[in-house]
């Protein structure tokens, strides 16, 4: 597997930065704006303009090949301070539970990403499908 985007959006409103974000038509919402945006996995490159173009924070792109161990997922970051690289982390899941550990791999802040930070985790991967926030240690 390479890089792709999860998108982790559970509820039916009225939104679509996701798509239009999307220069490789990997985000699909369609017609219906309120519809769950649905991912073709291999138009997609990992690129990340979905997560910083989402407002509600649910773009998540995950390489579950990272390491023999370990996975990333790159995740948004509106917090300051920002965690710096190889810092250790509490991996929490969208309830806000700690699942597992992470290290800080990459902090990416970029006037691209419209003041959105995304930082890059090294988690376990049997977790990485449940990463979705950060907190400190």
């Amino acid at each position: 597997m390479v890089r792709r985007v999860l998108v982790d959006c559970p509820e039916e409103i009225p939104c679509n930065p996701c798509e239009y974000a999307c220069k490789f038509g990997a985000i699909v919402v369609g017609e219906d704006i309120t519809a769950i945006p649905q991912v073709n996995p291999e138009l997609c490159t990992g690129c990340n303009r979905c997560i910083v173009a989402c407002p509600g924070q649910a773009c998540f792109v995950v390489d579950l090949d990272y390491t023999a161990n370990e996975a990333s997922v790159d995740i948004p970051y509106e917090y300051l301070p920002l965690p710096v690289v190889g810092q250790e982390v509490k991996a929490k899941n969208n309830e806000g539970e700690v699942v597992c550990k992470g290290r800080v791999e990459k902090v990416m802040v970029s006037p691209r990403n419209d003041h959105t930070p995304v930082i890059r985790l090294a988690v376990p991967k049997e977790k990485a499908l449940e990463v979705r926030a950060m907190g400190f240690i």
